[in-house]
């Protein structure tokens, strides 16, 4: 969300873009490798993709973005969010959303610790929102500074390459972090903040159902329901091992995304950060859940498209809120 997006870091595998063979499956990344993505690692390394039959190329995130990318044919498979298949589906995209690996919010908005003069979001008022200019982001920001009785207004500022050098540069007074990330790295290193959860700020549902989408017309071929069907299965292997073996499975997102250069003391936070906050679980703690929970995704879809978030190709509000039912399918999770 903040830090180092959009780099092309090699991933695993070597191949770019699209097979037409019905066991290759291509899976763009979104940002930088991390625990996110660790499940996709340890199928590869331990081989939950062979056994599935599935060749799997991880490729690294593109400047045009995994979304774009999927749209285009570039790669058969992209991490992304569910709000962000709305928004894409909005102006002509024709994306489903496949799998959805967060269950419970993992964004934060945070100021530095050091900030005394913010204290709730009311504080935000009138303050420089380091972002990348999305709506979205806006819309749960003002929100949120509304709910906690500020004038929801605030200025922005680009975020650039790190949102952490943003702050401390003093350009900016506030910014997006994923908890279970940026927020460890924050623990562990510096510099310290302090996070508002949108959700306790009168922000509806759960804005961060962050999964994988697939073109919709590319699951017109058997071939191709066959080859995700088998590929998410296998996935979701990689990441019940890794809430059941956190260390491990960070060893092999170290090792296998090498080029990143990860720190193993964060990736093996991460995952203690993972599995005690149930981030990835419903009712067992061992296992992703992998569904929608299309209520909590109804709510927070509706509060986007009041914000008037959801534009089509002309850049006119959408007339209704995309449905999340439409946008998302379990049927390749079980």
């Amino acid at each position: 969300m903040a830090a180092s997006t959009l780099l092309s870091l090699a991933a695993c595998g070597t191949a770019a873009g699209s097979s037409s063979s019905s066991s290759a499956v291509s899976f763009m990344l979104d940002w930088t490798p991390n625990t996110n993505h660790i499940g996709l690692y340890v199928a590869q390394k331990l081989g939950y993709f062979k056994d599935a039959g599935v060749d799997v190329t991880i490729l690294p995130a593109a400047q045009a973005g995994a979304e774009t990318s999927v749209e285009n044919g570039v790669a058969d498979v992209g991490f992304t969010t569910l709000s962000n298949v709305a928004a894409f589906n909005s102006q002509g995209a024709g994306l489903k959303f496949v799998f959805d690996l967060t269950q419970k919010p993992v964004a934060r908005w945070c100021a530095l610790a050091s900030r005394t003069d913010i204290v709730t979001p009311k504080d935000l008022s009138g303050k420089t929102f380091v972002s990348f200019g999305s709506a979205e982001q806006s819309a749960v920001v003002a929100q949120m500074i509304r709910y906690a009785g500020g004038t929801g207004k605030f200025s922005t500022a680009t975020a650039g390459t790190n949102t952490f050098r943003t702050l401390t540069s003093g350009k900016g007074d506030f910014g997006g972090f994923y908890v279970t990330w940026e927020g460890v790295q924050s623990e562990l290193d510096g510099p310290k903040l302090h996070c508002f959860v949108a959700s306790d700020w009168g922000v509806p549902g759960n804005p961060d159902q962050l999964g994988y989408a697939v073109k919709s017309s590319w699951l017109k071929s058997a071939t191709h329901r066959s080859a995700l069907k088998r590929f998410i299965r296998a996935a979701m292997k990689g990441y019940d091992y890794a809430l059941n073996h956190p260390d491990k499975a960070a060893d092999i997102l170290v090792s296998e995304a090498s080029t990143a250069q990860i720190s193993r003391r964060l990736a093996r936070r991460s995952m203690e950060e993972i599995v005690s906050g149930k981030y990835w679980t419903t009712s067992d703690a061992t296992s992703v859940a992998g569904t929608t929970n299309l209520d909590e995704a109804q709510a927070y879809l509706d509060f986007q498209y009041q914000a008037g978030t959801y534009t089509d190709a002309d850049g006119k509000t959408v007339a209704a809120a995309p449905q999340a039912a439409d946008l998302s399918t379990d049927d390749y999770v079980s």
